[in-house]
């Protein structure tokens, strides 16, 4: 059961990166129409365009990290993590 709601939580969180690519191509096709319609401020327009990009696209990368987070790191009891186990420190377990 905790499988099951770990594996849904993970797909959820992975779900976010389809409204980053909507939120990417709004944020260019916006920077589009207004050198359309001001060519002049191209410079200006562009400089806003990747800001807004480089921040959609910081948003998105949040999603693989809440779906590995809530995969791998957050276990059950029964699943608990040991630096000292014995697939990454042999020598320390005897």
């Amino acid at each position: 059961m905790l499988e099951g709601a770990k594996s849904m939580g993970a797909g959820a969180a992975t779900i976010a990166s389809a409204g980053a690519a909507v939120g990417i191509g709004n944020v260019l096709s916006s920077s589009i129409h207004s050198v359309a319609r001001n060519p002049s401020l191209a410079k200006q327009s562009f400089g806003y365009a990747i800001l807004g990009f480089a921040l959609t696209e910081a948003i998105a990368s949040f999603a693989p990290m809440m779906a590995f987070l809530i995969s791998s790191v957050f276990r059950s009891k029964k699943e608990s993590f040991s630096f000292a186990s014995t697939s990454f420190f042999p020598a320390l377990v005897k």
